[in-house]
């Protein structure tokens, strides 16, 4: 049996005040890698971290806690259920009129998250931008009556079977189904590097959603990079902010958790990766730090696939998407919280791939949230115990 010890910190020297900057994990055989025992001793280790991190007005009388979809009861899930419903039937906060797409609240996660996906993906802000946005959906859900906090999904759970998933069952207390099945090939995705893709088969549906609590919903807005099945191309909608009415699609895809989004694929990526440079770059599947791959991000996002779900720009439009980025957040959190004093800083470009050209992004550059929320400072949602606008931990 292999067993694994390491110091999460930056260098060799830190190891000498390994007490007050970084943390010495338990040892993990490759058996508790896989099954997820790890993954979970280090979320219970940055839980443990993050208590000398209150600030502002957080504290452990207050804090959220997030935990996963399947560990709530049936009654908050419908709650968290009809919650979102109550957004899609929210007014819009954009002028009337002015984005014929867009009909509800709920669409308008989707308008701001196509405005900003060539500042928001590949770049210096992807983590704490995704973390702020998915915490003022946090917040409508609260406006509209639902009491718990943001869950997320765990993608080793599922890892053997998407369509038995609680998240994916079809069930009252679900996201509602896979997509109705049709034969289909599968689907080619580019990777950052020139000519390359990552090849996934078939999934196990294709077609409308056709059961649980989001059977009917409509998408309206986009298509913006949509991937054809069988093509190395993608469709678009000629205006991707006119109102495309067409059905919520999903074709659930075990393929690409299994090779992308395993628990052994999430604990070494927490491991492993000393800077956040290495682990944001191998989290998105970014060469030259992890490729050809998706990373556990994109892995996550294509095992969901369909319409709007593999589009990377629309994807905010199927609900699952805010339980899939809350994962993505919580593995970032417990990764930050494993070595707190050297994993506050940001590594990227302002712009998608640095192009075109620009600046790097820092920690007192603004994230734009309109007309959601107001602006804030990455600076401000580095620590999500750090006060306004953040206060949560996750279980």
């Amino acid at each position: 049996m292999v067993l694994l010890k390491t110091y999460l910190c930056l260098t060799a020297a830190a190891v000498a005040y390994a007490s007050s900057s970084c943390t010495s994990v338990p040892t993990y055989s490759q058996k508790d890698i896989d099954s997820g025992a790890a993954l979970a001793s280090l979320n219970a280790i940055a839980l443990k971290n993050v208590q000398k991190n209150y600030a502002g007005s957080c504290n452990a009388r207050n804090v959220k806690v997030r935990q996963e979809w399947r560990t709530l009861s049936k009654a908050q899930r419908k709650q968290f259920i009809a919650a979102v419903k109550c957004t899609q039937k929210a007014p819009s906060a954009v002028a009337p009129g002015t984005i014929p797409g867009i009909h509800s609240q709920y669409d308008d996660f989707t308008y701001v998250h196509i405005n900003q996906t060539n500042k928001i993906h590949l770049t210096g802000s992807f983590l704490t931008w995704h973390r702020y946005f998915i915490s003022v959906y946090e917040q409508k859900l609260h406006a509209c009556g639902y009491t718990g906090n943001l869950p997320y999904w765990e993608w080793g759970l599922d890892v053997n079977s998407l369509r038995d998933s609680p998240v994916f069952d079809g069930s009252d207390t679900s996201l509602g189904s896979d997509g109705a099945y049709f034969k289909h090939e599968g689907i080619h995705i580019p990777t950052p590097q020139p000519g390359v893709t990552v090849d996934l088969g078939p999934g196990t549906g294709g077609g409308c959603v056709f059961k649980g609590p989001f059977k009917d919903l409509v998408v309206t807005l986009g298509p913006v990079n949509l991937p054809i099945y069988g093509s190395y191309n993608a469709t678009s909608a000629a205006n991707p902010f006119a109102d495309n009415p067409r059905c919520l699609k999903r074709d659930l895809n075990v393929e690409s958790l299994q090779r992308f989004s395993t628990f052994r694929n999430t604990t070494e990526l927490i491991l492993y990766q000393k800077t956040i440079e290495w682990f944001q770059g191998t989290m998105q599947g970014e060469p030259p730090y992890l490729a050809p791959s998706l990373g556990v991000h994109g892995g996550g996002h294509n095992a969901i696939g369909g319409d709007p779900g593999s589009d990377p720009s629309t994807s905010p439009g199927d609900p699952s998407f805010y339980l899939h980025h809350a994962q993505v957040d919580r593995v970032y959190w417990i990764w930050q919280n494993l070595d707190w004093t050297n994993r506050q800083s940001i590594f990227g470009p302002v712009n998608l791939l640095n192009y075109p050209p620009g600046p790097n992004t820092t920690l007192e550059d603004y994230i734009p949230m309109e007309p959601l929320g107001k602006p804030v400072q990455i600076k401000s949602v580095i620590n999500t115990v750090g006060g306004a606008p953040l206060c949560y931990v996750y279980i």
